[in-house]
């Protein structure tokens, strides 16, 4: 395996199978466009040796975590052994959070994370990617899908999907809009984010460290992005008990989709990886196998 400038790791062309695709976990530092050094890990998982199971051997789900989350972190292990069933696992601790460089830009700077995450999986020889982002992550993952599509993010201008486009997008509670504090829990995060004394209950708290400018200019909002990543596949997937984002946030999303994308309000769910249930993992993993191609 070799590396290109800024760290990148060279995307291979060979076609992966059993015998082929690496079977061991890797850890790396991955290097963003920015230059933020991201931790990184990759689970081959058992799919791929499953021979009863062949459409899963060149796909690769790429895990971006929520705020405060990380690589190493338990919910994000849960989801990423519930994924490996299905396929191999991309997983990440976005800057800011864990071992990774940086400070967080709350869902901004981060779609240059995902985007070398999805590079080096790609370079590890796998054909198909499934983009899967919880609360922030999810709001990264629909950006990411609406900036790196077809002749996009790296103005190519080429047919086909860039070496950072995704073959598939599932967003689960994610917001649809920015700066939105009609919870209690979004009121306490924004306190998190905004005030100097927060963002050090982040640091020591949490173990995030939150930049500490606001936003210049403003990303593009989940639900404006939406509508960009047709006709890439896309699932929207909400709780009807989110305590952060009320389901009028996953209706605006697929709204924008359009026929384009799914929607599943799940009955009871919470907010994010803590509320996704085995079952519910499970749904994905599959949506992800036969909608990624």
């Amino acid at each position: 395996m070799s590396t290109g400038p800024a760290g990148h790791v060279a995307r291979s062309t060979r076609i992966p199978n059993s015998e082929t695709i690496r079977r061991t976990p890797l850890r790396t530092f991955l290097h963003t466009d920015d230059g933020v050094t991201i931790d990184s890990v990759y689970d081959p998982g058992s799919a791929v040796y499953d021979a009863s199971a062949p459409s899963a051997v060149d796909l690769v789900f790429v895990l971006a975590h929520g705020f405060t989350g990380d690589v190493d972190k338990p919910h994000v292990r849960r989801v990423v052994e519930a994924f490996a069933q299905y396929g191999a696992v991309v997983s990440f601790s976005f800057r800011g959070h864990g071992a990774s460089g940086g400070r967080s830009t709350v869902g901004d700077k981060e779609v240059l994370d995902l985007a070398a995450a999805v590079r080096w999986a790609r370079s590890l020889g796998h054909a198909r990617v499934a983009t899967v982002g919880f609360s922030m992550g999810g709001s990264v993952v629909l950006r990411h899908a609406a900036l790196h599509r077809a002749g996009g993010a790296d103005g190519s201008g080429r047919e086909g999907r860039t070496d950072a486009g995704t073959d598939a997008v599932v967003s689960v509670s994610a917001p649809a809009r920015w700066y939105y504090r009609g919870t209690a829990p979004m009121r306490k995060l924004h306190w998190l984010v905004t005030r100097p004394e927060g963002r050090l209950v982040g640091r020591y708290g949490f173990g995030t460290r939150i930049h500490h400018r606001e936003w210049n200019p403003v990303p593009l909002s989940p639900v404006e992005a939406v509508p960009r990543i047709a006709p890439t596949p896309l699932l929207i997937v909400h709780g009807d008990r989110d305590g952060y984002f009320p389901v009028d946030h996953p209706r605006m999303l697929a709204a924008a989709a359009g026929e384009h994308g799914e929607l599943w309000l799940e009955g009871g769910m919470g907010h994010a990886e803590h509320a996704a249930t085995d079952e519910l993992l499970a749904r994905i993993g599959n949506w992800a196998v036969g909608r990624a191609g």
